[in-house]
């Protein structure tokens, strides 16, 4: 079974606005993992550098898609709801700090998101 891949980025880093920053919305998931460690061990977590283009995210969900975060889906049996489908790739992907802790707390029965 080819696990799901969670990309996010590495906080601290500078764009043409400043910084250091960091983003909310992986801040969001962070927190997630951290009320869920367990988590990290049935994923792929990689955290990754600010800059465009972000290779490994083009590779696995499209250019188009290369936000974070983004969870790119390894085996399901169907897809959920959250998910998008990249053209470019043909892989299924969940972008954005809800759609990915909602998914990730139900499929691993684990705290989810208050609606």
């Amino acid at each position: 079974m080819r696990k799901h891949i969670l990309f996010l980025l590495q906080p601290g880093f500078c764009d043409e606005k400043g910084g250091p920053f960091f983003c909310p919305d992986c801040a969001t998931v962070e927190g997630f993992l951290r009320y869920a460690p367990e988590i990290e061990d049935r994923i792929e977590v990689r955290r990754i550098d600010f800059p465009r283009p972000r290779k490994e995210i083009v590779e696995l969900a499209g250019e188009a898609n290369q936000g974070c975060p983004v969870l790119v889906l390894g085996d399901v049996d169907e897809l959920p709801p959250e998910a998008a489908g990249s053209g470019q790739t043909g892989k299924a992907f969940i972008a954005g700090s809800t759609g990915i802790c909602e998914f990730l707390g139900r499929t691993f029965g684990v705290v989810r998101p208050h609606p």
